[in-house]
């Protein structure tokens, strides 16, 4: 299977104010390469402040990386429109609530990213909007709905939606399962792993949850203070982990492998 997403050397450093004409930087992110296929998933770890959040931010394009090239099918993303970009690498994110504008029907908020991105008519963005509610396990009729009608299961169903509709090829999911009760996830983990099937999507998951980590990712990587401390397949990294930081997130979650469930 061919590599979709190319990550090399990427850094992040931020300017500090320092007294008189001293100036400090500050390392959130030290240089970190790794590569992604279709259909795949890796999980970003670590502890809080380790620059799991800047790294996404630099993959969706919010933050500049201050070293390092990003390729997606071989083509470096810098050469590219931002525009084209965000059509490429979504980002699902923790709270849905937050993010879906509680003035707008969910067809409004669908038919946003539409209007901006394609050139589909109003019949063709209409028809669109109603497959891919279907698809997230949504009826169609949902779109003449607001987002307080909705539950927080539904509401991150319908990120997801708002994510998939431009067929983008990467979708980063930023603590987007944490917040959901067990059974309510386990059902979405569901769901992301047929639409990853059917559309060829790659994950990456930024996750706190190691028992997450463990039956949804095929791969993980450990970060702690900007820079990979431990990496490797899932299932390996979790049954004898190497580092320090690893064993500890491990520890303070009493976490036990048990069998994989995918």
């Amino acid at each position: 299977m061919t590599v979709l997403l190319d990550v090399s050397d990427i850094s992040k450093s931020f300017k500090l104010k320092g007294y008189w004409y001293h100036k400090r930087t500050f390392d959130a992110l030290l240089p970190i390469s790794f590569s992604l296929e279709s259909k795949k998933t890796l999980a970003i770890v670590g502890e809080a402040g380790s620059g799991k959040s800047t790294l996404a931010k630099i993959l969706v394009g919010a933050e500049i990386p201050s070293t390092g090239v990003i390729s997606l099918n071989g083509q470096p993303l810098e050469n590219q429109r931002f525009k084209q970009r965000c059509q490429q690498i979504r980002m699902i994110f923790q709270d849905s609530g937050t993010t879906l504008n509680p003035s707008l029907t969910i067809q409004e908020l669908l038919d946003e990213p539409l209007t901006l991105n394609t050139d589909l008519d109003e019949k063709q963005r209409y028809q669109l909007i109603r497959t891919t509610l279907h698809k997230v396990g949504l009826l169609g009729d949902h779109m003449n709905f607001y987002p307080h009608m909705f539950s927080g299961g539904q509401k991150q169903r319908i990120s997801l939606a708002r994510a998939i509709i431009l067929q983008p090829q990467v979708i980063i999911l930023d603590e987007a399962l944490a917040a959901l009760d067990p059974s309510l996830r386990s059902q979405m983990i569901n769901l992301l792993l047929d639409l990853q099937q059917q559309m060829g999507l790659a994950y990456i998951l930024i996750s706190h949850n190691l028992g997450i980590v463990r039956h949804f990712s095929d791969d993980v990587m450990v970060l702690s203070q900007g820079a990979v401390v431990e990496s490797g397949r899932t299932i390996d990294v979790m049954r004898k982990p190497q580092h320090k930081v690893t064993q500890k997130l491990m520890m303070s979650q009493n976490f036990q492998l048990r069998p994989a469930k995918r």
